[in-house]
This record gives C-alpha cells, sequence and structure tokens, in this order.
C-alpha cells in the first residue's frame, strides 16, 4: 500500500506532542508521504506547530465541546472523514480512536491493557498496541513504527522556531550583555509539580552566587504570576516570566547552557536540545517522564535521591512513596516530596559542572 497522507492523533498535553517529533520524523524519513498532519487538543497547536515535518494542524478544542458539541465533531469529521491513507493514534480515548478509523484507510492506535475497554477498538482497528506505564513516552510512541515494519531510531527530534524568532531573542540577550548563561523554570501546569516556595528562593539565592545569569522562565498563568511576585530582586537572576511564547522558549533554550526546573515541556525541550539538564521531580512518573538523553538514547531508570545518567541529573526525595504517580499526596494537589528536597544538594550538583565546565 502506497503512503501518500498520513494523520497522527495526540490529544494529551504539551509534553505528549513534542515528545512525538521523533514517530512524525522517522514517518517522514521512511514513508515519504506527501503530507502529515495532527490532530491535537487547542491549548497544545503552539507546541504542534513547531514539529518538523507537520503539514496542517487540525485542534480540537473542549470549551468549543462544551458550547456545541455536535458542530465541533461534524467540523472534524469533514477534515479527516477518508482524508489520509495512514492514520496513528497514540491515544488510547474513545474518541481518538474513532477519529482514527474514521480517518485513515489504514489505522493503527494504542489501546487500553483492559480487554473490556479495548475490545471494540482492537476489531475495528486495522491495528492496535498497548500503551505501557513504565515505558518512557518516546517509547511508546514509536510502537507504530514496528507495526509497520520500520527500523525506529531512539533520537528526541527538537522543535523548531522561526529564524525571525531566533534573531529576536539573540537581540534581548544583547541587550541585557547576556551572552552564556542558564534557564531556570520554576513553574508547571499544576500546583502539585512546583517545588517548595521557600526552598525555591533559597535556591535562587544560591545560583545567583555562581555569577552566571540565570534567566527565570515561564508562562502568563496564575501559577506564573504568583512566582513571578515572589522572585528575588538579585543582579544575577533575570526575570523572563510572562515575555516568551513557546516559540521564543524554544530559540532561548537552544542558546542556553543548561536547564534547571521542574518536569515539564520546557524540560522535555532543553533534552531534545541536548542540553545540561539538572531536573526536580515530585510525584510524577519519572520512568515515563524523565528527561530523554540522546547521548544514551535512554531515560530514568531507577528512583534514588540523585540519579544521573550522561547529560542529565534528576533529584527526588527520598521517600519511600516517591515516585507516586498521584496529583499529589492522596491527590490532594500538596506533594510532600517537593518539599523534601534540599536546595544546597540541587545546587552542589549545579556548582561541580559549573566548575568542570569552567576549567
Amino acid at each position: 500500500m502506497e503512503i501518500k497522507s498520513i494523520l497522527i492523533i495526540i490529544q494529551r498535553s504539551n509534553g505528549d506532542v513534542l515528545l512525538s517529533g521523533s514517530l512524525v520524523n522517522q514517518l517522514f524519513e521512511n514513508l515519504k508521504p506527501n503530507s502529515i498532519d495532527i490532530l491535537v487538543n487547542s491549548d497544545t497547536v503552539s507546541i504542534a506547530k513547531s514539529l518538523m515535518n507537520v503539514n496542517n494542524v487540525i485542534a480540537f478544542s473542549y470549551s468549543e465541546k462544551k458550547q456545541n458539541r455536535l458542530a465541533q465533531e461534524i467540523r472534524i469529521f469533514k477534515k479527516i472523514f477518508r482524508k489520509y491513507d495512514l492514520c496513528i493514534n497514540l491515544t488510547s480515548s474513545d474518541r481518538s480512536v474513532i477519529y482514527s478509523i474514521l480517518a485513515g484507510k489504514m489505522s493503527i492506535s494504542s489501546v487500553e491493557d483492559n480487554k473490556f475497554k479495548s475490545w471494540w477498538k482492537v476489531l475495528l482497528l486495522n491495528q492496535s498496541y498497548h500503551f505501557e506505564q513504565n515505558k518512557h513516552i518516546l517509547l511508546n510512541n514509536l510502537k507504530p513504527l514496528k507495526i509497520l515494519g520500520i527500523k525506529a531510531n531512539k533520537i528526541l527530534v527538537p522543535p523548531v522556531s522561526d529564524e525571525d524568532v531566533l534573531l529576536t531573542i539573540k537581540s534581548r540577550l544583547k541587550k541585557l550583555n547576556i551572552t552564556k548563561f542558564y534557564i531556570f523554570h520554576p513553574s508547571a501546569q499544576y500546583d502539585y509539580k512546583l517545588y517548595d516556595e521557600k526552598l525555591r528562593q533559597e535556591l535562587l539565592y544560591l545560583l545567583h552566587n555562581l555569577n552566571i545569569p540565570i534567566i527565570v522562565t515561564g508562562g502568563s498563568s496564575a501559577i506564573d504570576k504568583k512566582i513571578k511576585i515572589k522572585l528575588p530582586n538579585l543582579k544575577n537572576i533575570y526575570d523572563f516570566i510572562g515575555k516568551t511564547s513557546i516559540e521564543e522558549f524554544i530559540a532561548l533554550s537552544s542558546l542556553s547552557d543548561a536547564y534547571i526546573g521542574m518536569d515539564t515541556l520546557n524540560m522535555h525541550i532543553a533534552a531534545s536540545q541536548n542540553k545540561r539538564i539538572f531536573a526536580i521531580f515530585g510525584p510524577t512518573n519519572h520512568l515515563m517522564w524523565s528527561p530523554w538523553s540522546n547521548f544514551l538514547q535512554e531515560s530514568a531508570s531507577e528512583t534514588k535521591p540523585i540519579h544521573k545518567y550522561a547529560n542529565i541529573t534528576i533529584f527526588q526525595a527520598e521517600m519511600p512513596c516517591v515516585a507516586c504517580g498521584e496529583k499529589g499526596c492522596n491527590n490532594s494537589f500538596v506533594s510532600e516530596c517537593l518539599k523534601n528536597i534540599s536546595p544546597e544538594t540541587i545546587f552542589k550538583e549545579i556548582k561541580d559542572w559549573f566548575y568542570s565546565n569552567s576549567l
């Protein structure tokens, strides 16, 4: 079967969309289709547009679903119905599986392990595979390649930003007289993934003493604004919170020397660019969501307070419940583990790397 048009469905978060980029590239290189489109949730459109070899982005909106669900389904149906030779769905939700069956002459999808939930999906799809919770998201996303008889490479492909955006960021840095710098990203999508405020402030004071610019990044959410208000006024701490779009962050990160901060989209962007990563993890399942190292083509394989592999260092609390994978302790949206990671421990690892890099 000649495959000239492909649709990838990824109805999850920004990080999931970013980590689908390697699949997109390998489909492009091996099948040489005329077009690859991607269907994502509306809040992930910006990162979807940054992926290489994507022609069109189709957006599903949860707010539109609430207002007029039928109108949105008809709109998407008209855009995708039997328009593609191949559809690959990386999510196992009922809606995304139905989309994949409707869209592709050949449909491949992730399905749940639970046969009572997935039996009809397996029956209607051309091919299916199981999403493994303790396997890295990148490796899960590459599983359809094996079904297609394509040997996968395990390189996390970086997103791209426009050259004009890169020039804008370079100009901003030049005005501030910044050349070498580290990114500190204290934010996350949810409160339960944030490092304790008091410990974060202590870490910023310690980082300031390295005498290298520390650019603090973040968006414009309520969480970001709360962090911004509390930033200490220090010579080497530069506040970029709310001042960079996703595309601008990609450009800024590409110019940085290291990423320090939380396990979120920005961490994965920096990892894809092969930056030195110092990541602070709380309850997140790090076996699936740790930074991917392109040097080793591996992710975190164990749980311990300081876990190092190639260009990555992960910090976790030394607690028996880590990592629980819940939304805070007992799903309370409060994570005690993120109150039990010493800023001195984090700083020592960064300082040792900083001085060894300066020699």
